[in-house]
Order: structure tokens, then sequence, then C-alpha cells
């Protein structure tokens, strides 16, 4: 008796460890497969993203005009010298309205025009490539194109104001102080509604049309059903549009230098350019490493925020 039970506890033993051998030997080829599509990737990310991060933070830290061969370390003295520089806060300010209409602008257009076409409007395929090409095309082309529309010569927009006998409203829209900062937003908005358009129409192609008709039977109108049905629907596409639009707008660069370069004086001006023109035009590459970082840091605190807000939506 005690033989056979020796002997079916040899065995069970034996089962159990023929199975954690294979289940570690899984572990062991998940694993590798991880590391084969994983790594490349992550190298890439870390030597393109990680690696210039630390570097621009330690250049954050230092003097350094670009040429030395040596930085001086100065600790947060340019950290400091943001605090009393008013081009710096003259430029965040600018991103801050670019915060503002420039995000609120393109996802109201995009919403609107996402629900017409959702709602079963015509040549929907035709319109959205239409919405979406102003979003592949460069932006130099963009900047040159509305460049021509605001010329103060022969630019479409003033051509036409005379035409309808406007002519006090025509103006060099760029080179005046008070309206190139929103004529390179309408530009910059022009440019980014389309995406817009595209990724909210994407989110309410998977919406339950069931629950849209239940709505209209319970009588509900038109900003009901949007309240209740189609925005809670198209919440996660909402958080990530709104994600990419307000950090965007904290660090445009692109579309401001095709068109004014931050002028006239600093009008246009945004954090992003300033940095630039620290950095390579006057050779203090320690200081715009500094304004670097705080766009970095914008960027980072508006992602997180509305990712958790997103989160937090969700557990309720």
């Amino acid at each position: 008796m005690t033989g056979s039970v020796a002997s079916v506890s040899a065995g069970a033993f034996e089962r159990i460890t023929r199975r954690r051998g294979r289940v570690r030997g899984r572990r062991q080829t998940s694993w590798a497969l991880v590391a084969l599509f994983v790594g490349p990737s992550l190298a890439l990310y870390v030597l393109f993203m990680i690696v210039p991060f630390i570097g621009t933070l330690q250049l954050s830290l230092s003097a350094w005009d670009g040429f030395a061969p040596e930085k001086t370390p100065v600790g947060l003295a340019n950290y400091q010298a943001l605090l009393g520089d008013e081009d710096f806060w003259r430029a965040l300010s600018n991103n801050v309205v670019w915060a503002v209409i420039g995000t609120a602008a393109p996802i109201a257009i995009g919403l609107a025009l996402a629900i017409v076409l959702w709602s079963g409007a015509g040549f929907r395929t035709g319109f959205r490539a239409i919405y979406f090409l102003p979003v592949i095309l460069p932006v130099v082309v963009i900047g040159l194109v509305w460049g021509w529309i605001y010329n103060p010569l022969f630019g479409v927009l003033n051509t036409a104001l005379e035409a309808v006998g406007l002519d006090d409203w025509s103006r060099g829209w760029l080179g005046d102080p008070d309206t190139a900062l929103v004529a390179v937003l309408i530009a910059a908005i022009w440019s980014t509604f389309g995406f817009c358009v595209v990724m909210f129409l994407a989110g309410l192609q998977g919406i339950d049309l069931n629950l849209v008709d239940a709505a209209k039977v319970d009588g509900a109108n038109a900003w009901q059903r949007f309240r209740h049905v189609l925005l809670p629907g198209i919440a996660p596409v909402f958080t990530f549009v709104l994600t990419i639009t307000l950090v965007g707008a904290f660090s445009v660069f692109d579309i401001v230098y095709v068109m004014t370069r931050g002028g006239p004086g600093t009008a246009t001006e945004t954090m992003a350019g300033y940095a630039y023109k620290m950095a390579f035009n006057r050779n203090f590459a320690g200081y715009g490493s500094a304004i670097s970082m705080v766009i970095a840091i914008i960027s980072l605190v508006l992602a997180v925020a509305l990712l958790r807000f997103r989160e937090r939506g969700r557990t309720r």
C-alpha cells in the first residue's frame, strides 16, 4: 500500500514538473517575441526621444553658446532668468491664446461637420477627403498659400473686401500687430480641423444607432441626443483629439515661422519660436533649452491631466 502511494506521488510530481517546464518554456518564448517586436521600436524611442530629452535637460542647467568646447554649469539660473524675461511671458501669453482659440475652433468645427456627415449627408467620402487634404499638405505650402491670401497688395482677402466696399478693413494682415496672431491662427485652424472631422467621424460610426432611435422615441431633442448619447459615445476620441490639439498649441512653431517668424515684433512669437531664436540666432543654447523644458513640462502636465480626467470619467 505504501509503495503504491509512493508511486502515485512520484507520478504526480513528474506531471507537475513537466507542466511547469512547459509553462516556463512558453514564458521564455513570449518574452523572446516581446523583445523581437518591441525591442527595435523601444531602441529608436530611447535613441531619438529619451537621450535628447536628457541632453536638453542637462543643457538647460548650463551656459553654452553652441561653439565652446565646454559647457559652464549654472544650475537653475536659466530658469530664474525666465521669470523676469518679458519676451518669454509675451510668447507664453500668445501660446495661451493659441491654446484657447486653436483648440476650441477646430474641435467645434470638426465635431459639427462630423455629425453632419454621420447623419447621412451625401458624398461623405468626397467631403472627408476634402476636409482632410489640408492636414496632409506640408506646412510650408500652407504658410505660403495663406501668405498670398493675406498679401496687402494682391491678396485675395483684401481684394474681396475692396470688391464689396469694405476698403477700410483691408490692411497688411500679417504686418499689423493687432491682427497678425489671429491671421496665423486662422491658417492653423484651417489646416487642423480636417483631422478633427476624421477622428470624430470614426468615433461616431461606433455608436449604436438603436440608442439614438430610443432617445428620439423618448422625446429627446437634437441637443439632448448630442449631450446624452453622442458625446458620451465619442468621449475617448474627444479626449484624444483635445489632448493632441491642446498639447500641440504649446509647442507650435512651424506655421508661425513660415508665415511671420514671430513678427511683427513679438506679436506672433511662441515659446518654441522664442527657444529657437535664443538657441540658434542669439547663441544662448542653455537658455533656449530651458525654454524647451518649460514647453515639455507644460505639455506633460496637460497630457497627464486630460488622461486622468478621462479615466476618472470611465470609473463613474
